[in-house]
């Protein structure tokens, strides 16, 4: 790959992530100021970027605590930031959670509390419901994140083992009033699936929840699966009326970040299609998919003519048959990718997770062109039997075609984008 298509396609990754930046995000959704107290919440990868950019333009008194990531924290000045685990939930995640419910006890009809929510936050929010253990919830999150299910069924799933989740922490919060401002990263950006909704109720009950697990195939551990039969209880719905003052603002959302990496390759002189903001599958299926409409655009030209830009966004699933590789969904898209597109000429693509961390590992996802898997051979590796593996980090590492940005400090989801020149 040229340095001048990896400068294209990294330009486009910025201008996603700056779309979705805290500060401009927030700014056109600030609440009406309470008579009361202000609280501030909130939970997600981005948690903390978004507390010090709501501390700045807020400019009243503020208190209250997030929850974010491990090595993710920013500086605030009132509010508290916590770390946790992700993708798997820790002790400090159920400190975290019982952290939120305090921060909100106790509160009036005329005190405010801003819930500040963004992807990562099932994870971060670790509360297992009366009768279960944090060893439940982690035995929980490793089947769902092992089974290649949809975020949707995962979500449905887990409100319903959680004290927290499903609406449950708004629902602690009354009779206050509630504005929750959302960073989504769920295809088609629904507030209640972002961090599987701690504070807005959804529709989604127990019997959605078997529906899934019967439906994709889910494993679950034998103490979920009896407590799901035996104990569960439905988590608050969208009609209750204690929730008529909650508000909720999706903030910033893939959709948003796609078209505005589409107007840079605009400027660029580069066409731009955006293909969905809602793609879900399994990752290397997906990818062929993506392959076979670059083959086509590269040989014919069509449905496009060069040079264009595919884009798209969404989630893409994993599903782990071997858990000693290192990597991610978008490092697995690219290697699946880079092999149907091998030997093609003209193709140049790059898949990343606007948060800045694919998976396991420190890179936010890869490059790969028409040459990447034979440099892998080259390099003595077998990327098909890598692939098999889960180990597209190793490959790409081989190479030196990671991407690598640090955490962005906010998170809608990934971004792929295949450039395709004449």
């Amino acid at each position: 790959m040229t340095p001048q298509d990896r400068a294209f396609l990294a330009s486009l990754f910025k201008a996603a992530v700056d779309a979705a930046d805290p500060h401009k995000a927030l700014a056109a959704y600030l609440p009406e100021r309470p008579k009361g107290r202000t609280v501030v919440i909130g939970a997600g990868k981005g948690a903390a970027q978004l507390a010090a950019a709501f501390e700045d333009l807020w400019e009243a008194p503020v208190e209250g605590v997030v929850v974010t990531r491990y090595g993710y924290a920013c500086a605030t000045r009132d509010v508290r930031v916590l770390e946790a685990a992700h993708p798997v939930p820790d002790e400090a995640g159920l400190a975290a959670s019982e952290a939120l419910f305090a921060a909100v006890a106790g509160l009036g009809p005329d005190d405010l509390v801003v819930a500040l929510i963004c992807g990562g936050g099932s994870a971060l929010l670790a509360a297992p419901a009366e009768g279960l253990t944090l060893a439940d919830e982690v035995a929980l999150n490793e089947a769902l994140l092992s089974s290649g299910a949809p975020i949707g069924a995962m979500n449905a799933i887990r409100k319903q083992i959680s004290r927290i989740k499903g609406g449950r922490l708004a629902a602690a919060a009354l009779p206050a009033r509630m504005v929750s401002l959302i960073v989504s990263d769920v295809p088609g950006d629904d507030p209640a699936q972002v961090a599987s909704g701690p504070t807005v109720p959804d529709a989604v009950g127990r019997a959605e929840a078997r529906a899934a697990i019967r439906d994709h195939g889910i494993a679950l551990p034998e103490r979920i699966a009896r407590f799901l039969d035996e104990s569960a209880e439905d988590a608050p719905r969208p009609d209750d009326g204690r929730f008529d003052r909650h508000e909720v603002h999706v903030i910033a959302s893939a959709a948003r970040s796609l078209e505005a990496a589409a107007e840079v390759a605009e400027a660029a002189g580069v066409t731009a299609v955006i293909l969905s903001d809602a793609i879900e599958g399994e990752a290397r299926e997906i990818a062929k998919m993506h392959a076979a409409m670059a083959r086509e655009v590269a040989r014919r030209g069509r449905p496009f003519k060069a040079p264009v830009v595919m884009l798209s966004g969404g989630e893409t699933t994993v599903t782990i048959r071997d858990t000693s590789g290192r990597g991610g969904r978008n490092t697995a898209f690219l290697l699946s990718l880079a092999l149907d597109i091998e030997g093609q000429a003209g193709i140049a693509a790059l898949a990343a997770d606007t948060d800045g961390i694919d998976g396991s590992e420190e890179n936010a996802g890869a490059f790969a062109d028409g040459g990447t898997a034979t440099r892998m051979r080259a390099a003595g590796l077998d990327p098909a039997a890598l692939l098999a593996g889960h180990d597209a980090w190793t490959a790409f590492d081989a190479i030196n075609a990671l991407f690598v940005t640090g955490p962005t400090g906010t998170n809608v989801n990934d971004l792929r984008a295949i450039l395709i020149r004449e």
